[in-house]
């Protein structure tokens, strides 16, 4: 009996063993379980069909699901009108109005960041001919002040930290002069469970330093355009909130930083999706249109590179969901804490097909932290043809 005890003890020491370490999930482990759960979304809605059903089918079924909170990574519309829509489509006041309604329609504390369509794009003809600005100045005024000033839309409400410094530009005028400048209260944090999470205004149309229209839509209202101005001032509070953000995530010892802004910026020469081009190691851009971006992804890859830990970079903009890693450092190096993730979005011609979201597991006490899983609303569901 003595001759196989020992070797039983030791099998049953072993394998209480494997299963503590497997259980106990340390910091440089995966496990099946995580802490909590957010929800992202984005680039909708584009139609009368998503605007009408799609979206509160999406509202419906994220509010079913266990997510502490949602954000919408900006556009609150296409970016041209739809003649005759029975749903706001222009970039009339109802517009915002309409958004909030359905982020108030959350049960937990529901976030958004500004998008091209909501405001760089308001200058086209068929969005009401804007003065860009206007619109942007107008939105700060009715989703970021106001009871929203210091927190999350939703039915739950969580407060935030906001941007007061440096000031950014805006205009209440519709001829956008004179300009004043203004707080980048669209600019929000927050931090959950060890996980700093940040919004910025970064935009699609060059970050504002293209023209926004086409001979079929031209944009007329503004003036000037682009506005290199309007540009400088935002990217430099952008900046700044970013280093912000990573001092802050540093100083609380957090295990990961999400960054959630609209535009796709691009991040090598692929050009996929209709993305800038790039060198990668220089990520200046190479396509021959205006860069306003660089300086920006220069900023994030610093502090990316300089934290060390999980980085999710968050956009919409190009309507196609994918999770991937395509930053480089100077040397032309994967930067390998760093993750993008675009969310889902757009195909107003498909009726409801990609509304659609994105919930994200957060565990701080896993190697990666973020683990995704694209959720998929049953009620909008389209039928496909073999």
């Amino acid at each position: 009996m003595r001759r196989w005890l020992a070797p039983l003890i030791a099998a049953v020491v072993a394998a209480g063993l494997v299963a503590a370490l497997a259980s106990a999930g340390g910091p440089d482990t995966n496990k099946k379980s995580f802490e909590y759960a957010i929800g992202l979304w984005g680039d909708l809605p584009y139609s009368d069909a998503q605007a009408q059903t799609g979206v509160p089918n999406l509202i419906a079924d994220m509010n079913s699901s266990d997510i502490e909170f949602s954000v919408h990574d900006g556009d609150l519309k296409a970016g041209s009108a739809t003649a005759n829509s029975v749903t706001t489509t222009t970039c009339a006041d109802a517009l915002y109005v309409q958004a909030l309604t359905y982020f108030n329609s959350f049960k937990e504390p529901a976030f958004f960041t500004p998008g091209d369509n909501d405001w760089t794009d308001c200058d086209r003809v068929s969005n009401g001919s804007f003065n860009a600005l206007e619109r942007l100045q107008h939105e700060r005024q009715v989703m970021f002040s106001g009871p929203y000033a210091d927190t999350s839309f939703g039915k739950k409400r969580m407060k935030v930290e906001v941007q007061s410094s440096p000031l950014c530009l805006g205009t209440t005028s519709s001829t956008g002069s004179p300009t004043f400048q203004t707080p980048c209260v669209e600019n929000r944090r927050w931090e959950l469970h060890d996980v700093m999470y940040a919004t910025f205004n970064v935009q699609g149309t060059c970050n504002n330093l293209c023209k926004s229209g086409s001979a079929s839509d031209p944009s007329v209202g503004d003036t000037p355009a682009p506005d290199p101005s309007e540009e400088a001032a935002r990217n430099a509070a952008d900046k700044a909130w970013l280093d912000e953000t990573f001092a802050e995530a540093t100083a609380h010892g957090d295990d990961a930083v999400m960054l959630i802004s609209q535009a796709d910026p691009g991040f090598d020469a692929t050009g996929g999706q209709g993305d800038p081009k790039r060198d990668p190691k220089t990520l200046a851009e190479t396509d021959g249109n205006a860069d306003g971006f660089q300086d920006w992804l220069l900023e994030v890859r610093k502090d990316t590179i300089a934290f060390g830990k999980p980085v999710a970079y968050v956009h919409g903009d190009s309507h196609y969901f994918r999770v991937d890693k395509p930053l480089h450092d100077a040397n032309g190096l994967r930067v390998e804490n760093f993750t993008r993730i675009e969310t889902f979005g757009d195909n107003q011609g498909n009726g409801t097909q990609d509304v659609n979201w994105l919930k994200v597991l957060v565990d701080p006490h896993t190697r990666d932290v973020f683990a995704f899983q694209p959720q998929i609303v049953p009620a909008n569901q389209v039928a496909n043809t073999p």
